[in-house]
């Protein structure tokens, strides 16, 4: 691989207005996925982001609109970690079945990565699951920008990487089964370190979990694999 020259990067620092939104929406998503939409008031979330209770208004036009913008950076936050494992959705898949199988098990490393052992997951997911309990507009633009997209890019690298189609059926539930064994590790995280008998799911723990996900991965790959050979066979 080539590597390319350093290029300087001109950063500006963020105006008192771009610190006082982002502080609001990070107070959002911690609130409206601790308490819910309804029991979290705007002076609740003003006085979290030790902002003024009227920049709320200025800001997003509402409670409503912040939740909006709240449900914006969850998927801009997503498509970038999604985007370092996954690539562009549109983007051809390189090195055949070897490869898709590569970049399936880098994507989820990534995933544990992320989901189990970032402590911003823990909001980003409590805001989401509330989301799903009780949808909104919200819920729609986390599916289309992130749901959606992940889900049928994994599905591509599956086709890619063992022969079935990508939107079969049995595919995208085979999807959704990597995922949800992820995301298990964060919805029943004090379920999981209390069992394990861990004090917290850091670095340590996370490659542990990694481990267990991916044999799982390569099990279900060596079925798929022993199938076709057996398929074959006059």
């Amino acid at each position: 691989m080539i590597k390319q020259p350093p290029t300087k990067i001109l950063r500006r620092e963020a105006s008192p207005a771009e610190m006082t939104r982002a502080a609001l929406v990070q107070a959002a998503l911690k609130l409206f996925g601790r308490q819910g939409f309804d029991g979290t008031s705007t002076r609740e979330i003003a006085a979290e982001a030790q902002a003024n209770i009227g920049s709320i208004a200025y800001h997003f036009g509402g409670k409503e609109g912040l939740r909006t913008a709240a449900a914006d950076f969850i998927v801009e936050t997503i498509q970038t970690v999604a985007g370092q494992a996954l690539g562009n959705a549109q983007a051809p898949i390189p090195g055949g079945p070897e490869g898709a199988q590569a970049q399936l098990f880098a994507a989820l490393e990534r995933m544990v990565g992320f989901v189990v052992a970032s402590p911003q997951a823990g909001e980003i997911v409590q805001f989401v699951l509330r989301e799903l309990s009780h949808p909104t507009a919200a819920l729609d633009r986390i599916y289309d920008g992130v749901f959606e997209p992940t889900h049928r890019r994994l599905c591509q690298l599956w086709e890619q990487a063992t022969g079935e189609p990508a939107e079969s059926e049995a595919t995208r539930l085979t999807v959704f089964t990597l995922i949800g064994q992820v995301i298990y590790f964060r919805i029943g995280r004090e379920a999981v370190m209390r069992r394990m008998g861990w004090n917290d799911i850091g670095a340590a723990e996370a490659a542990k979990v990694v481990a267990a996900t991916s044999g799982n991965l390569e099990a279900i790959l060596a079925s798929r694999k022993g199938a076709r050979i057996k398929g074959q066979r006059p």
